[in-house]
């Protein structure tokens, strides 16, 4: 039997993002790949392990902030020692290199990188964020046993900008979560005041994302379309130039929805007449995959992962082009041949991703 330990809080747990949904969908397929394993997940309340089911073999500890404070220790400084709660695991893995434990004798440890944007786009972070990234991911190169990268651009990146040896890597994609059931969204599309038809993004609100660019692109398409942008998603950092271009006067509507609970994204996915990512820099880019899995016709960057993660399935435009942007924001709100095209192609490039490939996937980088 392989125990291990998992820390699913992050220090920002208010932002959980991709994170989050990286370990909500991935610890229960880990109990479904292997049931004798002896998992242990260590959380905030309130933070991205709300939504994770509670099942056999899986034990629960909610660390105290004073637990939680020491976080920034372990990255900066490699101390305090583990608590004994830790210690008696045999695999130690950290979700993300916001905090990664001293692992002690006989442990292994396993560290996930999703991206290094905090290192090749450092003026888009908080200088908060930028120190722990770097002292996190200067820890995992030094004392992993084990880094998984979710998607090959990832891999690249650790090899070219961190040097770490490709033999230590892992790739491990991501997978996209539906619902068992697939019920009418307009009720919930109702309830979130969202007006149809729309344009849909889905992620934090972030200089990354790319926004201003999409507002931008999608003024230009306004007047000829009657779509509203919805963009959804909690408010990051850094939003200051978002505003600012929604405050200005123009085509169309943009809509921010705030946080949208888990319970209701679905809908707002399968309500919307396509999706668009333009962000300059993805480390996998899950909301492309829950939207292609959901048939809803796509718009991503041609830049970092998103090409490998969608494949054929979806657009591509050059994020820093506005121009780009909207050519390709029209072609596919307008072709409706072309959009009936990418929403099958989209559902059949999702269902290449799997949960429990991702879970089969990282038993083995744990060892077992």
């Amino acid at each position: 039997m392989t125990s291990v330990a998992l820390l699913a809080d992050q220090l920002f747990a208010a932002v959980p993002g991709g994170i989050g949904a990286y370990i909500r969908g991935l610890i229960p397929a880990l109990r479904e790949a292997d049931p004798t394993l002896d998992l242990t997940l260590f959380h905030a309340r309130h933070g991205p392990a709300d939504h994770v089911p509670e099942l056999d073999g899986l034990t629960r500890v909610e660390l105290s902030r004073g637990i939680r404070s020491l976080y920034p220790s372990w990255n900066l400084v490699g101390r305090p020692s583990l608590p004994s709660s830790l210690s008696s695991a045999r695999v130690l893995h950290a979700p993300s290199p916001v905090a990664i434990p001293p692992a002690g004798p006989g442990q292994r440890l396993v560290v996930t990188v999703h991206d290094l944007a905090f290192r090749l786009y450092p003026s888009l972070f908080p200088p908060a964020w930028r120190t722990l990234y770097r002292a996190g991911l200067r820890r995992a190169v030094r004392h992993a046993d084990a880094i998984v990268a979710i998607s090959r651009h990832t891999a690249r990146d650790l090899a070219r900008h961190a040097r770490v040896d490709p033999a230590r890597i892992h790739v491990i994609p991501l997978a996209a979560s539906l619902p068992e059931s697939a019920q009418d969204p307009g009720p919930v599309l109702d309830h979130l005041k969202v007006p149809r038809p729309y344009l849909l993004f889905v992620g934090t609100l972030e200089p990354r994302k790319n926004l201003v660019r999409l507002v931008r692109a999608y003024r230009r398409v306004a007047v000829r379309l009657p779509h509203t942008l919805v963009l959804a998603g909690p408010a990051g950092w850094r939003t200051q130039r978002l505003h600012r271009e929604l405050s200005l006067r123009g085509p169309g509507r943009v809509m921010l929805t705030g946080r949208v609970p888990a319970a209701d994204l679905d809908a707002l996915y399968r309500g919307a007449d396509a999706f668009c990512y333009p962000s300059l820099y993805e480390g996998f880019g899950l909301p492309v995959l829950e939207a292609m899995a959901r048939g809803v016709p796509t718009v991503v960057a041609d830049s970092s992962s998103l090409p490998e993660v969608a494949g054929d399935a979806a657009l591509r435009a050059n994020p820093r082009s506005v121009r780009a942007l909207a050519g390709a924001i029209e072609r596919i709100l307008t072709d409706r041949d072309e959009a009936a095209r990418l929403a099958d192609a989209g559902r059949e490039r999702a269902a290449l991703f799997s949960w429990d490939q991702t879970a089969r996937m990282t038993l083995r980088a744990y060892g077992s």
